[in-house]
């Protein structure tokens, strides 16, 4: 049975992985509305696991005895002035999860909660994926710089990253 502190914290972090959901979802539109279709395809597969992520979490507090709570998101932004922004905005954001998932850990410990505990580990090891993979695109845009070609194929290779991802993930 899962304690009134741990559901309510399970339960915020199901409203910032939907949130995340949403985010990714935006930045989608953004990408596909400028022409960038590896990135817009990109972004629609994240924001797709992040719903997953979102969806673990629910069945978790469900199958502990608690309720989730499926909450009211805010609208995330849905504009950017560059591709560079937006994955500026991408990183920042995996860094605020990784701070909210590290925040869960905490509280499963101080809970003495060792299944909860346990169930976000797998968070925890995918929030360090998240934020290196962020990174390693935002030194490949960062090389690009206002190079056309440059992003020409960046937008092709960050489609091919969706691509093994989803094959190494088993998903493809």
């Amino acid at each position: 049975m899962v304690s009134k502190k741990i559901e309510e914290a399970l339960n915020e972090q199901i409203r910032i992985e939907a949130e995340s959901s949403q985010i990714y979802l935006a930045m989608a539109c953004w990408a596909e509305v400028k022409g960038l279709e590896g990135v817009a395809n990109f972004m629609y597969s994240q924001s797709q696991e992040e719903r997953d992520h979102m969806l673990k979490l629910v069945k978790f507090v469900n199958e502990r005895g608690g309720h989730a709570q499926v909450s009211e998101l805010k609208a995330p932004n849905g504009t950017f002035n560059s591709f560079q922004e937006m994955f500026e905005k991408l990183y920042e954001h995996e860094k605020y999860v990784s701070e909210s998932i590290n925040e869960l850990v905490h509280i499963s410990l101080q809970e003495k909660d060792y299944a909860t505990h346990n169930f976000l580990q797998w968070y925890v090891a995918e929030q360090i994926e998240e934020e290196a993979m962020a990174r390693t695109i935002l030194d490949k845009i960062n090389l690009i710089g206002n190079d056309k070609g440059g992003l020409y194929l960046f937008d092709r290779d960050i489609e091919q990253l969706t691509i093994s991802s989803a094959a190494s993930n088993g998903l493809n």
